[in-house]
This record gives C-alpha cells, sequence and structure tokens, in this order.
C-alpha cells in the first residue's frame, strides 16, 4: 500500500555522499556504550545498552520537563534534527532510535514466526525502560507516524512514566488484519510470507530502495517537495547500510497484529494533543478527526498544507505547539504536586 513506500525506501543503502557542511545529520555509527559526543553545539548523541543491544540516542537541554521523541517506521532520531534544538529551550530532550531502526542494533528477527522481536509491545517496553534509566523522570512522549502506536503503548503499560503523549499523524495501520476484507486476508498472508522466507524480498526492498524511489515517495508524503532535502534524504537513507536493516523491513511489513490507535486511545489516563497534516496522502486528516471522541485526547489541530511529517516539513508550525502543551501541562503537574504538598503538611 502507498503509506508505506517511504519507509520501504527509508531503511535504503546508505549513498556514497560527503555530509555537506551545513547538514545537521551525524556521522553514521553509534558511540561506545555510555559514551556521548557533540554532534552540534549543545546536542549530543549516546549510546544505550537495552537488553544487550546497542540503542542510539540523541539529548539536549539541561533542565526543566523531560521530552521523548520517537520516529516512525524506517526513520530514526534524525528526522527530529528541527524539533530538538528548540524543543531543548523548553526542557530536556531526548531521541530516540527504536530498535531495528536508525543506528541503533537490529537483531534478525524469525522469519517462520515474525513480529516476536519488532512489535509495538517490545517498542513500548525499550521506551519506557528509556525513561526510567536515562531520562530519570516522568515525560511527554512526541511521536510521528507508527512511533504513536509505540509511544501510546508505553503510556498504558507505564502510566507512572508518561505526562502526556503528542500524536502527529499516528498511522492507522491499514495492514491491519481487521482492516483487510475477508478476501484479501489471505493473499496479503500468503504475500508476506513470500517476501520474508523467500529472495524475493530481498529483490523487492533492492528495487525500492533507491535515493531517486525515496526523494520521489517522500515528495508524495511531503505537501511542501522543497522541504525534501539531500540532507533529509541523508538522514533516512545511511541507517539502512547497517547490518539487518532489510529482515527489519520485510519483519514489519509483515505486521499485521496488534494494537490499533483506536483500541488504544480509550486507555490512556494523560492527556493527548493530536497533530495532523491536512494534506497527509496515506493517513487522511478526516480519519484522524474521528479521535477526538476519545476523554483523552485534549485537542485536535490540522496544519494546512502539510504533509504526513509535520515536525520535519513544517517545524516552524510544530515546535511551538509542542512547547506550549508541554509547558501547559508541566505547569498543571507542578500545582497539583504543590497542593497535594500542602494538604499533607496540614493534615492531622
Amino acid at each position: 500500500p502507498q503509506q508505506h513506500n517511504v519507509m520501504l525506501a527509508a531503511s535504503a543503502q546508505i549513498v556514497e555522499t560527503e555530509l555537506s557542511t551545513t547538514s545537521r545529520c551525524p556521522p553514521g555509527g553509534c558511540p561506545d556504550p555510555g559514551e556521548e559526543r557533540e554532534i552540534r553545539p549543545g546536542v549530543f548523541e549516546g549510546c544505550w545498552m537495552w537488553q544487550g543491544h546497542r540503542i542510539r540516542y540523541q539529548r539536549a537541554g539541561e533542565d526543566g520537563p523531560a521530552i521523548l521523541l520517537v520516529h516512525g517506521f524506517g526513520a530514526n532520531a534524525d528526522h527530529f534534527r528541527n524539533n530538538i534544538d528548540e524543543l531543548a529551550e523548553t526542557g530536556k530532550v531526548w531521541a530516540i532510535d527504536l530498535l531495528g531502526y536508525g543506528y541503533s542494533d537490529k537483531p534478525i528477527p524469525d522469519k517462520i514466526n515474525p513480529n516476536t522481536v519488532y512489535n509495538f509491545e517490545n517498542w513500548g517496553q525499550q521506551l519506557r525502560d528509556f525513561i526510567t534509566e536515562i531520562v530519570q523522570q516522568k515525560t511527554f512522549v512526541i511521536t510521528n507516524s507508527v512511533g504513536g502506536v509505540a509511544g501510546m503503548q508505553a503510556a498504558i503499560d507505564g502510566p507512572e512514566l508518561v505526562a502526556g503523549v503528542v500524536l502527529m499523524d499516528v498511522s492507522l495501520r491499514m495492514l491491519h488484519e481487521t482492516k483487510q476484507s475477508p478476501l484479501a486476508r489471505p493473499l496479503v498472508t500468503q504475500f508476506q510470507r513470500l517476501l520474508r522466507t523467500t529472495n524475493a524480498g530481498k529483490y523487492f526492498f533492492d528495487n525500492l530502495a533507491t535515493p531517486e524511489t525515496l526523494r520521489s515517495v517522500l515528495q508524495q508524503a511531503y505537501s511542501d517537495p522543497d522541504a525534501v532535502t539531500d540532507e533529509l534524504i541523508e538522514c533516512l537513507l545511511s541507517p539502512g547500510m547497517t547490518p539487518g536493516a532489510v529482515a527489519v523491513f520485510l519483519d514489519f511489513i509483515s505486521y499485521s497484529t496488534g494494537p490499533l490507535p483506536e483500541d488504544q486511545l480509550p486507555q490512556l489516563k494523560c492527556p493527548v494533543r493530536i497533530i495532523w497534516g491536512e494534506e497527509d496522502p496515506w493517513e487522511l486528516v478526516e480519519w484522524g478527526r474521528d479521535f477526538q471522541k476519545f476523554d483523552c485526547v485534549e485537542d485536535f489541530i490540522s496544519l494546512p498544507g502539510v504533509g504526513h511529517c509535520p515536525m520535519d516539513e513544517a517545524p516552524e508550525l510544530v515546535n511551538p505547539l509542542l512547547q506550549e502543551f508541554v509547558l501547559k501541562h508541566q505547569e498543571r503537574s507542578t500545582e497539583l504536586e504543590q497542593r497535594v504538598a500542602a494538604d499533607a503538611a496540614v493534615a492531622p
């Protein structure tokens, strides 16, 4: 389906060009575990060990509320390169590569029993453990596309860890088995198995994974074609050089079970802001508006002239919305804590 084309290409092999001097994408690779390096003024890149796997993250900011940025399918922390610096003026910010993506490790999944490694429950656990071990305070989780499903799962399984969630063009998971017709379901399953267990999958990947294809597909995803820069292409293509990227891609496109956003939202106990690009060709804004009915959804903000990745295409619109949401709920949380402390002080 068309809504997944961008992420098929995003797992491609690295373009053999040097990073330009103006690029905000750091050199490829992950620092040694426990170490950090400054990739641009005030922004650091580090490696965290999780369940024996190296996980890349970026961080900025020294104090204030905690913010964790979670990317979509086939993307990585660099997709937030236009946000992390400005958000660091509001609080402490981390952007993470989910297991299997970016410069995090990519353990090879089971071809016969897919989705035992790469699924939203595991990614939700990764986010919760990162908050517990690295962030060490209640955190606002800000997400794009399928990262929204992972972020909500973290909030459901660890409500004490998450102060609020922002969903930007959350994936509606149209490949989910419940959204396939009874006639199409066995055909889709058979095609997924064929790609996963034969050389057809690598052939399929190699034919999609070219810089030209990525640029073409991104120009569908982004309403403004000028926003699809050489820097963006580099940021998304480079991690495809790392071992295991093809296997991760084939495993994820076989993922037709697991949670759906419409099932997760009723379970959330924290406030949710939804931001949606009105020109998103894959996750249609009219579908997203239906999520306003859930109690946890505080507001739904549509952005005219913006596509599937608002934080990258229109950071000048998105960053203030993220900062306002975080500061509003941080202040409410602080006021509540002060009232509780005051009540405890006067209690007999």
